[in-house]
Parts: structure tokens; sequence; C-alpha cells
């Protein structure tokens, strides 16, 4: 079973620094998730380009699964 951790600590995610919620530079809600950042440097560099910044979710550590266009079940 999962246990919540009380941690208020998350990494910045343009340089990868610790940072405490409590004394962050800057925060920027995102896709409903709220990132933290050491400078406002890392804040503005995120807000230019998100996506850059962020990895995808893959779930078990599985790389996505590439689909060709003939691969799709079309059913009418």
């Amino acid at each position: 079973m999962k246990q919540r951790s009380n941690d208020m600590n998350y990494k910045d995610p343009v340089c990868g620094m610790v940072v405490s919620r409590l004394t962050a530079a800057a925060d920027v809600e995102y896709r409903r998730k709220t990132y933290y950042f050491c400078a406002q440097v890392c804040r503005d560099a995120f807000l230019a380009d998100p996506q850059g910044y962020l990895r995808a979710h893959r779930q078990h550590g599985m790389p996505p699964k590439k689909v060709s266009a003939g691969e799709y079940d079309a059913k009418p």
C-alpha cells in the first residue's frame, strides 16, 4: 500500500535542483499540477516549453508503442 508523504520538497523540472515548496522562488500550475522552481529564470524557461521539460508517462518503464496508420481497427 502506498503511503502519502509529508515531504515538502520537489525537483525543479528545469535544472533538477531540489526545492522546498515553502521557499521556492516561483511556482506554476500546469495541467492541474503545481511545479516549483529555484529561480524565475527556470520558471520562464518552463513556461516557454513545458513539454520539453516534462517526461512522458510510460507505464512500468515501457517505451511508447509506435502505431502505424494501418494498425488501427477501423469499424463502421
